[in-house]
């Protein structure tokens, strides 16, 4: 699985309830034909991603369908999961 892309856009928290800074991604993936998850529509994952004092983490992610929007039923893997939170940490929006 390699990003390819992205759009992300940071979420506003208009009565200032939660601690931190939340981005909403919308990730754009390559994955291989022999893969479960691939479609020839192609493949996207998104995530909202958490940035606050003590911490960065992915809070909620699915994958789905592109042009259909179809949520598919996947987890990340480990490895998969640490590259979507690198590659969220590098491309947040301010």
């Amino acid at each position: 699985m390699n990003i390819t892309g992205h759009e992300v856009e940071k979420l506003e928290d208009p009565f200032g309830l939660l601690s931190g800074d939340r981005y909403e991604f919308f990730l754009e993936l390559e994955v291989d034909i022999e893969d479960e998850l691939y479609s020839e529509n192609g493949i996207g994952l998104k995530v909202i991603f958490v940035s606050d004092e003590s911490e960065e983490k992915i809070t909620n992610y699915y994958f789905y369908e592109r042009g259909s929007d179809k949520v598919l039923d996947f987890e990340l893997e480990e490895d998969e999961e640490e590259l979507v939170l690198t590659y969220c940490k590098e491309h947040r929006v301010e």
